[in-house]
This record gives structure tokens, C-alpha cells and sequence, in this order.
């Protein structure tokens, strides 16, 4: 099968302009393409498609896909690279039609961008189908022609770093319980030299005095880890890393504030912050990136037990601060604020930190963008600058002390877990009380809630677990490993 892109035309009369590699197939077959086009209908519109059959004895399929305009850029009013989003939805389309056709290996047009191009084909073409008997057939993109191999290579990676995360989060949470997490991404990195991992035990976690973390773990019979990677890409290993840290709730019932049961089978992706930092730094590792990464994830259980927490007890972080948990639903942040303590261990260049925290996320942006807070304006602008390019939008918000004040002002403990007015500004106060465990100058929190699941909002992606903002990750990391913090 073979997927062409074709531009909306400029002119009301005019016909509409193929890419390059349109243009070139259109001639292999003496124009028999732009006529059937021509007879077919009205020009397509961006995301629609045609499908002919028999054109050329190499491609019995070919998908013709509308890309849009032909130099659509950034989109000021959307934060994004429109023309390169345009590329990946309707590339992601056409595989899928010929998916359908069980056609084992598709070739893509690069559209005038191959990273984008292929990020679209292996994205849409991903699912998880790893349980069910029936299968659908496995369909190999590869790039038509070759002029672009490079950035095709690189889109590919990219793309199955966020298909990582995907399959982590999709995966039900009895076969992604905390330890099996912690030896699949184990697995993922063994064949890199630069590459060093630690699934850190319970005993440990104890002896680094993360009495947070160990009290929502203790409500579970699975013992909780602690991941540890480090990626030495840097020209000097000495040099200061860039940190990650991701919340690891394999499974999050609410614990003894317990959550309803209709959708509560999605929190097998509560471990989506832990799920997106470890793939980005698989996908960094794949790239050769020239920087130090180490990544940080907390993993456990959040379940109802007699050991559980229960709401009104005071448990004491790794900084010595002790906390009310008035809300044991609100566990992510306590996995986190032990989690962030550890990594001002290794004067990072920057700690960036992602977790599905709060619903209220999911209730402030949907699935537009991830809500990022942060105490550096150089961290947010490279942050923003990698998602206009990746798609995968980030959006600014407050850390005001405003939200602090609602956290501090607790009547057992120097914080309470949950905002004195309860849900009024939820992720902001989620926010105000990770802050309280952060002394570096450049940190960042990424809630990434309202983006974990996909309904149909983002056209490349089939329904289901996400595995956003990976590529957005991968891309910061990019950018940071060509600059210094001012």
C-alpha cells in the first residue's frame, strides 16, 4: 500500500498540488492519479481520504490524504505547528484505511516532513491488542522513497517512546504491578552501555526514611519499588543532570476514600507520570541525546485495607515535614513529595516532575494540554517551545501563595493533602503542596491528568491511554541538551 498527500488548492478553479511524492507517482502512472482525482469529487479536505485500487503492479492500494494548506506553520491562536499536526492526522488516516485491507507494509509519503510523517503512521497505527485472541494484523510503515531517512528514523522513535507509555498505561494493573513495571523498563534499556538501573526494594525506601511514599504503599499487598535510571549521555558523566520524577500508582482505588467504581478501571494508568518520564528516557537513549537524564519513580499500589491510611492520620515525608492525610484518594502528591526530596540529591540542571494528580486538571483544560507549574520561566519556555513542535500542548499555570496558605494551614501537621476548601482550585493546590518539597531554582510540575485518556480528541491516536506528553519530554530534553539555565 502507498499513502500520498495532497495540498488543498490555492484557487477556487485550480486543481489542487500533490506533494512531491504525489506529483512523482501521478507521472509513473501517465496521470491516471490527478484524473481519477479530478472525477472523483470536490478537493479533499484536510484529514479526508480517497483509496484507488490498481493503479501501479508495486502498489495495488494507494490513499490519497488532504494535508490542509501547503505552508501552514505555527498557529499563534493554537500553540502548535499546524502543518506538521496536519501531516500526522491524515497520514495516521491512510495507514489505518490500509490496516484494514491487511496489507502487511504501508509506504508513506514524507508530506514535506518525515518526522512528522512517520509519527503520525507508527502513532495511529498502534494498539493494544496484547490479551485478546484475535488480532488485528500487525502493519509495517516505511518511508517512499529516501530522501528524508534521517528524520523518518527519528520520528519513528519518538513514536514508539509514546507507544511505550501507551502499552504501560493500557496494560490491566495485574499484569503492571510495581515490580513487573520496574523489569519491563529494565528491559527496555538493557542493551544501552550508558544506561544504569536500580529497582530499589521496600528495605531501602525504609531507609531513606520516605514515610509519605511507604504510607500509601502499606495499604497494598504488593510491595512497592522504586525505580532509579540513570542515562549518561552527557560529554561528561560529572555533568549536572536533568531530573524526571513520575508518579507510579499502578493501581489508584482511592484507598479507604474510596473512589466510585463506574471508570475506576482506568486508574490502571494512575502510573501515567512514571509511564511518560521512563519512555522519554528510553526514547532519549535511543537518540543519543547529549545529556545526563536521571529518572525517578515512585511505584505502588493505592488500595483499602486494614493497613491502609486513614483519612485524619499524620505521616512524616523525607525533609522531616508531616503531613495530615485528609484525603487518601489524594496519594500521588505523598509518593511525590518523598520522590522530589530524593532527587535534590543530584544538583539537577532542572527537576521536571509529571503525575495524572487531579481530576481538577482533567475539569480545568480537558484534553487541550497538559498544565504545567513552575518556578522558572526558563523551564516553561523550553517546555512551551517543545510542544508547539510535538503537538502535545503545555499550558502555564499558577503557583501563587494564594494556594500555599491552603495547604499550610492544617490543624495536626505542617500540611494537609488536600486544600482547606476543598475542591476550589484543586491542581493548584496539588501544586502549592509539591512546592513545599522543592528547593531548586529551576523545577517544574506537569499534571497530566486531562491528558491520559484519548476519546477521539486527537486524531492520530486510537481510543485509549495516551501516553502523553512523551514526545513533548523527549523534545524538552532535546532543546535542554543544546543550553544552559540562565
Amino acid at each position: 500500500g502507498l499513502v500520498l498527500g495532497i495540498y488543498s488548492s490555492e484557487k477556487e478553479e485550480g486543481a489542487a498540488p500533490f506533494t512531491s511524492a504525489g506529483d512523482a507517482f501521478d507521472r509513473l502512472v501517465s496521470g491516471k492519479l490527478r484524473e481519477l482525482m479530478s472525477i472523483c469529487g470536490p478537493p479533499l479536505k484536510k484529514g479526508k481520504t480517497r483509496m484507488f485500487h490498481g493503479l501501479h503492479q508495486d502498489f495495488p492500494s494507494v490513499v490519497v490524504v488532504g494535508l490542509g494548506k501547503k505552508n501552514a506553520g505555527v498557529n499563534d491562536q493554537e500553540n502548535w505547528n499546524e502543518g506538521k499536526e496536519n501531516i500526522r492526522a491524515a497520514v495516521a488516516v491512510g495507514c489505518r484505511q490500509l490496516q484494514n485491507l491487511e496489507l502487511p507494509c504501508v509506504e508513506v509519503d514524507p508530506c514535506g516532513d518525515a518526522q512528522a510523517a512517520a509519527e503520525g503512521a507508527v502513532l495511529g497505527l498502534h494498539e493494544y491488542n496484547e490479551l485478546k485472541q484475535k488480532k488485528k494484523p500487525a502493519v509495517t510503515p516505511q518511508l517512499h522513497g529516501s530522501a528524508e531517512s534521517e528524520a523518518w528514523q527519528k520520528g519513528v522513535i519518538y513514536a514508539e517512546g509514546q507507544n511505550l507509555a501507551r502499552y504501560l498505561m493500557e496494560a490491566p494493573a495485574n499484569y503492571v504491578t510495581p515490580i513487573k513495571f520496574a523489569e519491563h523498563i529494565e528491559q527496555k534499556l538493557r542493551s544501552f552501555s550508558n544506561v544504569k538501573v536500580h529497582i530499589r526494594p521496600e528495605s531501602w525506601i525504609t531507609t531513606q526514611q520516605m514515610g509519605a511514599f511507604l504510607s500509601v504503599a502499606k495499604g497494598s499487598a504488593e510491595p512497592p519499588v522504586f525505580l532509579e535510571i540513570h542515562y549518561l549521555g552527557g560529554a561528561n558523566t560529572n555533568d549536572s543532570p536533568l531530573v524526571f520524577v513520575g508518579k507510579g500508582v499502578t493501581f489508584d482505588s482511592g484507598g479507604i476514600s474510596l473512589k466510585p467504581s463506574s471508570g475506576m478501571d482506568a486508574m490502571r494508568a494512575d502510573m501515567g507520570g512514571a509511564a511518560t518520564i521512563c519512555s522519554a528516557i528510553v526514547t532519549a537513549a535511543a537518540l543519543n541525546l547529549p545529556l545526563n537524564i536521571i529518572g525517578l519513580a515512585p511505584l505502588c499500589e493505592n488500595m483499602p485495607s486494614g493497613k491502609a491510611n486513614k483519612p485524619g492520620d499524620v505521616v512524616r515525608a523525607k525533609n522531616g515535614k508531616t503531613i495530615q492525610v485528609d484525603n487518601t484518594d489524594a496519594e500521588g502528591r505523598l509518593l511525590l513529595a518523598d520522590a522530589l526530596c530524593y532527587a535534590h540529591n543530584f544538583n539537577a540542571r532542572a527537576i521536571v516532575n509529571a503525575a495524572t494528580l487531579t481530576g481538577a486538571m482533567d475539569v480545568a483544560l480537558g484534553s487541550a494540554a497538559t498544565g504545567v507549574f513552575t518556578n522558572s520561566s526558563w523551564l516553561w519556555s523550553h517546555l512551551y517551545e517543545a510542544s508547539i513542535l510535538t503537538g502535545d500542548r503545555v499550558w502555564r499555570m499558577p503557583l501563587f501563595e494564594h494556594y500555599t496558605k491552603q495547604v499550610t494551614d492544617c490543624p495536626l501537621a505542617d500540611l494537609s493533602n488536600i486544600g482547606k476548601y476543598s475542591r476550589a482550585g484543586g491542581a493548584c493546590t496539588a501544586a502549592a503542596f509539591l512546592k513545599e518539597f522543592v528547593t531548586a531554582s529551576h523545577w517544574a510540575h506537569l499534571d497530566i491528568a486531562g491528558v491520559m485518556l484519548n476519546k477521539d480528541e486527537v486524531p492520530y491516536l486510537r481510543k485509549g491511554m495516551a501516553g502523553r506528553p512523551t514526545r513533548t519530554l523527549v523534545e524538552f530534553a532535546a532543546r535542554l541538551s543544546q543550553d544552559a539555565p540562565s
